[in-house]
C-alpha cells in the first residue's frame, strides 16, 4: 500500500466532469438507501479494526497464522450479515505463494582496481530474490548504469539500446524522465507512467537478461523514505508461485541509498548527478562503472503454501452475472523477528481500515435490500507484496471480467474526521468520476485533483490489476481540508502518518481516531456502487485512457 494522502488542491475542471458523464440508462431501478447512519458506521469501523490491527492478529501477513486469524474472522462476520460466499460455496478463493526471507547477513560488495566496498544490509542496501530456491549470487558481475532502464517503443526510448547486459548487472533510476524533466511532452510529465514502478524496472531488466538489478533509491522520485524500502523488503516476501519458476527472474534484485550510489559512481569516475541528468534526456546511452563489478550471495529460506483471497456476494434479482465488486486488502507486513523491541506491523490504518470498510458497506447493502446486479465484496491478500491478490484475482476471476461493471477499491481510510474534499488518484480516468462526483455533491463535497501524480499511487493499490484487464476502477480518498481544523492541520496529519507511522509497527490502532470522515467515505462509496447496481449501463474508460481499448474489445465480444 501507498503512503497515506490527504488532499486538497484546485477544483476539477467542469470540462473533465462534463467529459465523463456516462450515457443515459436504458434501466434504473428506483435507489434504495441504506438505513446505516454515520455514527452507526463509525463504531462498526471501531470494532473491526480494533480486532485486525490487535497483536492477537500477527501483522496479517499472507500464510501465516495472522491470515488464518484474518480470513476466518472475515467469513464469520459476513456470515453474521447473513450475505453469502462468493465463489461457489466458499467464501475463499485460494491463491497459491511462495515465501521467501532473505538471511540479513548478506553483504554487497562493490570491488575495483581502485575500489572496494563492502554495504550493510538494510542501512546501505537491501537485497533479494524473486528466484524461489535456498541459494542464489552474483559474482564479480559487471556493473552498467542504464538510467530509467526503460524500453518504451511507443515513445521512441530504449534505455538498452546498444549495450548487452546479459549476466551483468544494471544500477537504475527510479521514476521516469517525466519526473526528472517536469516537461508534460516527456512520458506524461510530472505525472508518474508504469515505467517508473519499481516493478517494471526488474520485469525489463529480467527481459534484457541482467543477473541483477540495483535501483537507486530517492525519496522524492520514489515517494517514501528508505526505512519503507528496508522495513518492505526484509523479513518475509511474498510472491506468486509460477509454472516457471525462475528462468524469467533476475539473480539477485535490489535497492541502493542514495549515498552508496554516489559513492559508486565517484569511485568510477563518474558524476551521479551529471549522469542522472543525461539519463532524462531521449537518446541517452547506458554507462558502464569502469571496472568495478558487484558480488552478493543470499541465503533464502523457502516455504510455498496457499494464501485466501475472501469474497462474499449479494446476488442481483435480474442480472447477477454483472457485478460490482468492491476491494480492500486484508494483509500487512506481519511480525519481523529481528526488528529490536515492537516487531508487530499492525497495519491499523494500511489497511486494517479498508478491510473493516468492506463490512460496513456489506451491511449497508444488506440493508438497501438486493438489486437487478450482484456486489461482490473481495478482500485481497498480498497487496503489500506487490499486488498479488488482485492480479491473482484478475487472472482467475470468479466472475467474468467482460461482464464486470466497476471496480471500487478502498486502501487506508481517513482517522482525522470529517473533509470537505475527495481525490480521485488517477483522475480523469473512466466515466465513474462522474458518479463520483454526483455522490460528493449530495453530501456538500466538492471533488479535487491528485496532488502527487509523480508518486505513481494509481499503480500501487489493487485497482490497478481490475484496469489492466480493462475494468473500470475507482479509486477515491478523502482531502485534507478538515471541516474542523482546516487544510494545514490535515496536512500536518498526513505528513505525520508518513514520516511515522506508514509500514512501521506504530501504525497501530487508536481508539481515539475520528472515524465520522471515514464512514461519511464508505456512505459516498455505497452511493456510487447503489446507483450502479441498479442501472444497466456499462462505464467505460475516458477517450485516451491507455485501458479503454481492452474494455471497449471485451464489451463487443460481450454483445
Amino acid at each position: 500500500m501507498k503512503p497515506l494522502q490527504l488532499f486538497s488542491l484546485s477544483l476539477f475542471s467542469s470540462a473533465v466532469l462534463i467529459s465523463c458523464s456516462p450515457e443515459p440508462n436504458e434501466v434504473i431501478e428506483p435507489v434504495v438507501e441504506a438505513a446505516s447512519d454515520t455514527a452507526e458506521i463509525e463504531a462498526m469501523l471501531h470494532q473491526h479494526i480494533a480486532v485486525l490491527a490487535s497483536d492477537e492478529f500477527e501483522g496479517r501477513a499472507p500464510a501465516t497464522p495472522g491470515e488464518e486469524k484474518t480470513i476466518n474472522y472475515l467469513r464469520s462476520e459476513f456470515e453474521a450479515l447473513g450475505i453469502g460466499p462468493g465463489n461457489g460455496d466458499s467464501y475463499f478463493q485460494s491463491v497459491s505463494v511462495t515465501e521467501i526471507t532473505t538471511a540479513s547477513d548478506a553483504v554487497l560488495t562493490f570491488s575495483g582496481s581502485n575500489y572496494n566496498a563492502e554495504l550493510e544490509y538494510a542501512t546501505e542496501m537491501i537485497v533479494g530474490s524473486q528466484q524461489q530456491i535456498p541459494t542464489t549470487s552474483i559474482v564479480d558481475s559487471e556493473l552498467i548504469f542504464v538510467g530509467y532502464g526503460v524500453v518504451a517503443p511507443e515513445r521512441n526510448w530504449n534505455d538498452y539500446a546498444g549495450i548487452d547486459v546479459a549476466g551483468k548487472t544494471v544500477v537504475i533510476l527510479v521514476n521516469d524522465p517525466g519526473y526528472a524533466t517536469q516537461d508534460p511532452n516527456v512520458f506524461n510529465g510530472n505525472a508518474m507512467t508504469y515505467y517508473g514502478r519499481w516493478t517494471y524496472k526488474y520485469e525489463e531488466a529480467a527481459r534484457q537478461g541482467a543477473a541483477g538489478a540495483l535501483i537507486v533509491h530517492e525519496v522524492g522520485a520514489a515517494g517514501y523514505g528508505w526505512e519503507v524500502v528496508s522495513g518492505s523488503w526484509s523479513g518475509p516476501q511474498i510472491g506468486l508461485q509460477a509454472d516457471n519458476l525462475n528462468s524469467d527472474k533476475n539473480d539477485i534484485e535490489g535497492w541502493l541509498t542514495l549515498g552508496s550510489a554516489e559513492a559508486l559512481f565517484a569511485a568510477a569516475g563518474l558524476d551521479y548527478q551529471e549522469l542522472k541528468a543525461a539519463a532524462a534526456q531521449p537518446g541517452f546511452t547506458a554507462v558502464p562503472l569502469g571496472d568495478i563489478t558487484a558480488s552478493v550471495t543470499i541465503q533464502n529460506s523457502v516455504r510455498t503454501s496457499q494464501s485466501q483471497n475472501v469474497i462474499a456476494m449479494i446476488p442481483g434479482t435480474e442480472r447477477a452475472e454483472e457485478t460490482i465488486i468492491y476491494t480492500a486488502h486484508w494483509d500487512h507486513l506481519g511480525v519481523n523477528p529481528e526488528l529490536p523491541g515492537d516487531n508487530i506491523y499492525n497495519g491499523a490504518a494500511d489497511n486494517a481500515t479498508g478491510t473493516a470498510a468492506l463490512l460496513a458497506m456489506a451491511k449497508m447493502h444488506a440493508d438497501a435490500g438486493p438489486a437487478p446486479r450482484s456486489v461482490v465484496f473481495l478482500a485481497v491478500t498480498a497487496e503489500e507484496s506487490g499486488l498479488l491478490g488482485s492480479r491473482w484475482y484478475a487472472e482467475h476471476p470468479i466472475f467474468p471480467l467482460a461482464t464486470t461493471v466497476a471496480n471500487i477499491n478502498i486502501d487506508v481510510l481517513n482517522t482525522y474526521g470529517p473533509m470537505h474534499d475527495i481525490v480521485v488518484v488517477g483522475s480523469g480516468s473512466s466515466e465513474l468520476e462522474a458518479y463520483l462526483e454526483e455522490a460528493a455533491t449530495s453530501q456538500g463535497r466538492h471533488l479535487v485533483e491528485e496532488p502527487n501524480p509523480e508518486r505513481g499511487y494509481y499503480y500501487r493499490s489493487d485497482h490497478f490489476n481490475f484496469a489492466k484487464a480493462g475494468v473500470p476502477a475507482l479509486y477515491a480518498e478523502s482531502g485534507e481540508d478538515s471541516v474542523e481544523f482546516g487544510k494545514e492541520w490535515g496536512a500536518e496529519q498526513a505528513q505525520d502518518y508518513n514520516e511515522n507511522r506508514y509500514h512501521a509497527p506504530s501504525d497501530e490502532y487508536d481508539p481515539s481516531w475520528n472515524l465520522e470522515g471515514a464512514a461519511q467515505d464508505i456512505q459516498l462509496y455505497f452511493k456510487v456502487a447503489n446507483k450502479l447496481s441498479r442501472e444497466s449501463s456499462f462505464p467505460n474508460w475516458l477517450e485516451g485512457n491507455e485501458f479503454k481499448s481492452i474494455r471497449d474489445a471485451s464489451q463487443s465480444a460481450r454483445q
